[in-house]
């Protein structure tokens, strides 16, 4: 099969391009830095020429903005226009848990619009709603650091692995479209504070992190356990410690 990548030069888009060369499948990476502008549409017929499917892992530049809405509007309208005329058969969909649900704002809303676009187009569709990457960990304490502190509510969540999302996207894209959703987080729920804490500790972050349910964390708009997946769902198989695990290995070898 040829398959487009859109976004395939980010962190996840980098993880399905490694995954479908590890299965010998032709492979385009459809991202700014190779051409293709899919908000434009500069290059992007060219890039959808002969395919079969098009995974989209494409982001906006912004999540916190209010333009995230329009990015995401915008860039899936075009995409699904050029792939009709392209004669592409599945469009593939990395959402986020969440976003089906409506009422909330933000970037849940954002994503949330994405999946109408995607589901009102003619193309045969595939969608994945991802929980939150383990090392997305990170930009959550960023966006919610006080001082020293960082200050998050109990909430659960069940955070996933990006490599773990990665194969499940070109398993959706190498099988037949679901025409539908699919939820997928990790294999452990743990409460949002915990979670943050042991990615922070890896990196040997010396912030505190407090369990504050007083405060609305920035990212976290979207309400209770609106975080965790749903049925239909999938649950991955690579664990906070292994993953852990993994990151310290990467650590020392690039210390080396």
């Amino acid at each position: 099969m040829r398959i487009v990548v859109l976004g395939g030069t980010g962190q996840v888009g980098r993880k399905v391009v490694e995954n479908l060369e590890r299965r010998a499948q032709a492979v385009v990476v459809a991202s700014r830095t190779s051409g293709v502008n899919a908000r434009t549409g500069r290059g992007l017929d060219a890039a959808l020429e002969l395919a079969d499917a098009v995974i989209d892992v494409t982001n906006a530049p912004d999540v916190s903005s209010p333009d995230a809405l329009r990015f995401f509007e915008e860039t899936t309208h075009r995409v699904m226009e050029a792939e009709a005329k392209a004669g592409v058969k599945h469009h593939v969909l990395l959402s986020i848990v969440g976003a089906d649900h409506t009422g909330e704002e933000g970037y849940f809303a954002a994503k949330g619009a994405q999946e109408v676009a995607v589901r009102s187009g003619s193309i045969r569709s595939s969608i994945l709603r991802s929980t939150q990457f383990y090392d997305f960990a990170r930009m959550i304490a960023e966006w919610n650091t006080d001082q020293d502190t960082v200050r998050l509510p109990a909430k659960p969540v069940q955070p996933v692995a990006a490599s773990d999302v990665a194969e499940k996207l070109v398993e959706l894209a190498l099988g037949s479209p679901l025409d539908g959703a699919l939820d997928m987080g990790g294999p452990e729920r743990m409460l949002l504070p915990a979670f943050v804490n042991r990615v922070l500790r890896v990196d040997n972050d010396p912030r505190y992190v407090v369990a504050d349910d007083d405060i609305t964390p920035v990212g976290f708009t979207i309400s209770g356990d609106l975080l965790l997946p749903h049925p239909p769902s999938v649950e991955a198989p690579t664990t906070l410690e292994t993953w852990v695990r993994e990151e310290g290995r990467r650590t020392v070898s690039h210390e080396r």
